[in-house]
């Protein structure tokens, strides 16, 4: 089988290789100065807040913005980033951002800003997708999914602007995630500035088509089905030495500082002087960040390469041309290599294969909203009818670990002895005879058009499954789309069932029980199995009250027994996650919290 992927493989790179190597003769100075990555799709948006996809990620979060915070994506600790510091008072409502000064935004062909980086910014970001009144609230899609999974906006009391380089998150009810979900790739930060600058010209929309950030690179063009293409930040603040932080939050001045011609607000701060201070004394003294450390440090992030003047984004749907690409050099880095293909990557002495354990899971989720799936006996009857164990081999290839639960090993609260559900046809027939379902019963597995690590081939796993449910009597129609329709149909609940996964943005257990099975996770399109069950709800809200771990883990070992009693999906694998690129590409790495990062990322010739 190997023999003949590779003899594939090496047909495609042979006729890749005539035509690269023409377009190299013709383009060799950008080979030279730019990066180019065979990515798998294309974008849904240039705003990552309005999907959730990891093609979108990708091509977005970390190239053309910043968040106020970011993940260390070695120890998975979280640092500064546009916010140089933050206190959290005491009774655990009360976040205080310090913002850091001299970071610009993106000067393109369609926008000049006059101003740097400051609080308007963070609460135009933030209040657009939490308050259905903001005027950008119901721009483009109007749907934020994300944050709506989590109902992170019905937990936001107010954002306020103290000055112009500090800002003020106060929140309802305690949420010990809560910094972790604003280091994800979707807490982005807009420009609040070329945000009116649109909507006085009557094309507020602008915003999620040709995108401005903070980040290393700047939008230039795109072309759909063909490539984006992105330009160096030259004024990029950690380029320009903005890695150390700013000053700690406490000896930041509650006087206002100058923001060019923008005016200050109509209350005095002098007349709230008071008030501020009585704020600050509520607020612990100790930094919340990387248990206890010092917040004044530098982040991970790292500024583009001053050789590496633009980034290409190669879209390629095909792996196997994603990989001739690779190896002919006309990519120097690709998404998602086929688990087929690894072994191909590793005997080549011109290109580097890293991997790492994933964050992620992939499952098998039922409609609960559509009988007979809305009955556990059914569901848990389909649940003995396959072998993982099988899937696992045939699918993944010995890069993947068996699922019990949503949490990999990675997970602090991983628990080893979780229930799982065993290959048990005969258990299985039972079930179904006690549903009431008879033999020759029909249903749909609907299989994701895309590779992803926690399924590289749900095509493959489908047609496996189809074999196993036939021997119980289940007669199963594997259904497919493109991928943006695919992800339209799943969300208006036209699966019986579904083969899809979930890569963790942070590495809270929170953001795996939250965004795939909470009540609140079925109008944004995540909660794919569209289960909502109350004790669920209760468990994983009362893990969020406590920053005890042991007593969160127990709440969470609550919530396995649960899922395992209910079984609204079955968790099938964790994967490894992959990264292919050229050995003279330079600063590349994994980051197992989200989107691909291409700041630090040289090419040395």
């Amino acid at each position: 089988m190997m023999s003949s992927v590779i003899k594939r493989v090496a047909v495609c790179a042979g006729t890749a290789l005539l035509v690269v190597s023409c377009a190299k003769q013709n383009k060799q100075p950008f080979y030279n100065t730019g990066v180019v990555y065979c990515s798998e799709s294309n974008p849904v948006t240039f705003n990552p807040q309005l999907d959730t996809s990891s093609t979108t990620s990708d091509a977005t979060s970390h190239q053309l913005y910043d968040r106020l915070l970011d993940f260390d994506p070695d120890s998975g600790r979280i640092v500064p980033s546009l916010a140089s510091s933050w206190l959290v008072s005491e009774d655990g409502l009360t976040y205080a951002f310090q913002l850091r000064r001299d970071v610009a935004f993106h000067t393109t062909d369609f926008f000049t800003p006059t101003r740097n980086f400051n609080a308007n910014d963070v609460i135009f970001s933030i209040d657009r997708w939490r308050l259905e009144s903001h005027p950008f609230h119901n721009v483009s899609s109007g749907s934020y999914p994300y944050f709506e999974s989590l109902g992170l906006a019905d937990n936001i009391a107010d954002v306020t602007r103290v000055n112009g380089y500090r800002v003020e998150i106060t929140l309802k009810r305690r949420d010990s995630s809560f910094l972790a979900n604003l280091a994800t790739d979707f807490a982005v930060i807009l420009s609040e500035e070329y945000a009116a600058q649109l909507f006085e010209q009557g094309n507020p929309s602008q915003i999620d088509r040709l995108p401005v950030g903070t980040g290393p690179y700047r939008f230039d063009s795109f072309r759909k089905d063909s490539y984006i293409k992105y330009l160096h930040h030259e004024d990029y603040w950690r380029a320009l030495g903005g890695d150390a932080a700013d000053e700690s939050l406490e000896d930041e001045p509650l006087e206002d500082e100058s923001l060019g011609d923008e005016p200050l607000e109509d209350e005095s701060l002098e007349e709230n002087r008071d008030a501020i201070l009585a704020s600050d004394r509520a607020l612990s003294t100790e930094e919340n960040v990387a248990n206890g450390e010092d917040l004044n440090q530098a982040t991970n992030e790292k500024a583009p390469s001053a050789s590496v003047k633009q980034l290409i984004f190669d879209i390629t749907p095909r792996s196997s041309l994603r990989l001739a690409k690779l190896m002919t050099g006309e990519c120097d880095a690709t998404a998602f290599p086929a688990q087929t293909e690894l072994e191909v990557i590793r005997n080549r002495e011109d290109l580097t294969l890293a991997e790492k354990p994933g964050l992620n899971i992939g499952f098998w989720a039922f409609n609960t909203q559509r009988p007979p799936f809305d009955n556990p006996n059914v569901r848990r009857a389909l649940a003995f009818a396959i072998d993982k164990n099988t899937l696992l081999e045939a699918v993944y290839f010995d890069s993947a670990s068996r699922a019990k639960s949503l949490l990999p090993a990675a997970s602090w609260a991983y628990q080893n002895d979780a229930d799982d559900t065993a290959y048990n046809p005969v258990l299985a027939r039972s079930l179904l005879a006690e549903a009431g379902i008879e033999p020759g019963f029909s249903m749909t597995i609907w299989a994701m058009p895309v590779e992803r690590a926690y399924n590289p081939n749900a095509i493959k796993m489908a047609e496996l499954i189809q074999r196993y449910l036939r021997e119980v009597g289940v007669e199963a129609n594997i259904v497919t789309y493109d991928w943006k329709t695919f992800r339209r149909h799943l969300q208006e609940g036209l699966h019986d069932s579904v083969l899809i996964g979930w890569s963790a943005d942070n590495g809270d257990p929170d953001n795996f029980y939250r965004p795939l099975l909470s009540c609140g996770a079925i109008p944004s399109g995540t909660n794919r199995a569209m289960w909502c069950n109350e004790d669920y709800d209760r468990l994983i809200n009362e893990a969020l009250k406590t920053e005890d771990l042991d007593k969160r883990r127990a709440i969470y070992h609550q919530v396995n027994r649960l899922m395992y009693e209910r079984l609204p999906l079955v968790p099938i694998a964790h994967a490894y996650r992959y990264q292919a690129y050229r050995n003279e590409v330079k600063g590349m790495t994994i980051n197992p919290f989200g989107g691909v990062r291409f700041g630090g990322v040289e090419k040395v010739l």
